[in-house]
């Protein structure tokens, strides 16, 4: 069985590209906590059987899901993926396209989420030191929490503290 890595700074071209679709960000999303075959998956996402395949596969040769187990089923064999790393960290030039398509994929999760999720949007003025602090503070809060095992429900936290575009002075 594949070691599940804890880390992975995604930087490069195939990297990105791996994760350039919103289905690829909601299978990661999907397989965080359990191993899971493509017809479970499938169902779980609303999707075809075929494109979960197609896109698993995607995501396998990036090194970024392994198969996990195998067991025989009724004269074939099903295959559980896994994600093979708990945290992507998106770095360098693909990262603002990379936090787009997740985005997207958040949005769809949001779409068909079992209850009423927490969105809260403010935009208002701080100190770059109270922005960054904030941000320092946020990502502390998610990356310290820790997981309640399988038995409990699996919950999407989306963190984000950025500067919106500045209106032209000029214009």
């Amino acid at each position: 069985m594949a070691e599940i890595v804890d880390h992975l700074e995604v930087s490069s071209a195939a990297q990105f590209k791996a994760l350039g679709h919103p289905l690829r960000h909601r299978l990661l999303f999907a397989l965080g906590q359990e191993a899971a075959t493509i017809s479970q998956l499938a169902a779980a996402l609303g999707t075809a059987k075929g494109n979960v395949a197609h896109h698993l596969g995607v995501l396998r040769d990036a090194g970024m899901v392994h198969v996990a187990e195998t067991r025989q089923v009724r004269g074939g064999t099903e295959q559980y993926y896994r994600r093979s790393v708990r945290r992507f960290d998106f770095v360098g030039e693909g990262a603002r396209a990379a936090n787009t398509v997740a985005l997207q994929a958040v949005s769809a999760e949001l779409e068909t989420a079992a209850d009423d999720p927490l969105f809260n949007l403010r935009n208002l003025r701080l100190t770059a030191a109270q922005a960054a602090e904030l941000a320092a503070t946020l990502d502390r809060m998610v990356h310290d929490l820790t997981d309640a095992g399988p038995t409990e429900s699996r919950y999407g936290v989306l963190v984000s503290v950025y500067r919106p575009r500045q209106p032209d002075p000029t214009a």
